[in-house]
This record gives structure tokens, sequence and C-alpha cells, in this order.
């Protein structure tokens, strides 16, 4: 099947590699039992968010809106960051996942001239965590950070296996 790529420079760039992310961790996730999902791979982590594959998925879930969330914040809407939903199958996440990601995209049809790039540190977005991002800083952390707990599922089906 021929890649199709977005056509919009930069912004066509960070949503292309997002998207690929999503659909590499929806590829690994299809292949995971519901017994595998609710499985404390690492009951002794101090992260909750890190102790079992249900638990990293709600956490990506909710974090991949979060970071739209914080963008449209500093674009002066009023919104809340969602709360964490966790699932005992599969299906809700690859859901979630397609879904989380079209919210992404869309925030860049909503704001078409949003600017990637600030230098001024006062400007850029803070994020809940206390860290300050342009846009494009933060949508290539949130790329990066689906790749970083693919790696992490994928470790603990190893273990599991």
């Amino acid at each position: 099947m021929k890649k199709i790529y977005r056509d919009n420079g930069a912004v066509g760039a960070l949503l292309d590699e997002y998207e690929r992310a999503v659909k590499e961790l929806q590829a690994l996730i299809a292949t995971v039992s519901n017994d595998q999902l609710v499985y404390l791979a690492d009951p002794h982590t101090d992260d909750p968010d890190c102790r079992s594959i249900q638990s990293i998925l709600a956490h990506v879930v909710r974090a991949g809106y979060g970071y739209a969330i914080a963008i449209r914040r500093h674009e002066g809407e009023a919104l809340e960051y969602m709360e964490r939903q966790t699932h005992d199958t599969i299906a809700p996440y690859q859901e979630e996942l397609q879904r989380m990601f079209a919210y992404n995209e869309q925030l860049f049809a909503d704001y078409p001239n949003l600017q990637l790039e600030e230098k001024d540190p006062d400007k850029k977005i803070k994020v809940s965590w206390g860290q300050r991002y342009n846009v494009e800083q933060l949508f290539e952390h949130a790329i990066v950070h689906i790749l970083r707990h693919r790696r992490q599922i994928e470790r603990f089906l190893l273990r599991m296996n």
C-alpha cells in the first residue's frame, strides 16, 4: 500500500509521524489478550501509569489529549484536562487512540496559523509537569511519548511470554 504524506510542511511532518507512532502502538496492542492487558507487569514501580499495559494505555490516551488541550488553553480556550479512563479490553483503547489523534489533528485545522516555533521562554506553553515548550517541541514530545510507551509495552510482553 502506498503511503500518503501530508503536504503542509512542518505541521504535515509532525502529524505524519504522530499518526505513524499511534498506528504502530495500535498494531502492537492488537496482539494483547485481556489477561495481558490487566496483568501487573511492574507491581513495584512508584509510577501508577506504568504498572500494566492497561495503565500505560490509559496514560497515553490522556496525555495525548493533554498536549492539544495545553496548546488550546495557551490560545485562550477554557478547557479542562481529561480524566484517566481504564478499560478491560483492547478495543476501546484502539478507538480512543484514534480519537485522540484526530483531536490533535483538529487542533491544526482550528488554528491554521498556529506558530510552531517560539524562542521567548515567557511565551512558551507551560505544561502540567512544569516544563515550557513551543508547539513544535510539544508535538515532538507527544510523538516520542508514544514511542517510549510502545517500547515499554513490548518489554512487558516479552516478560509475560
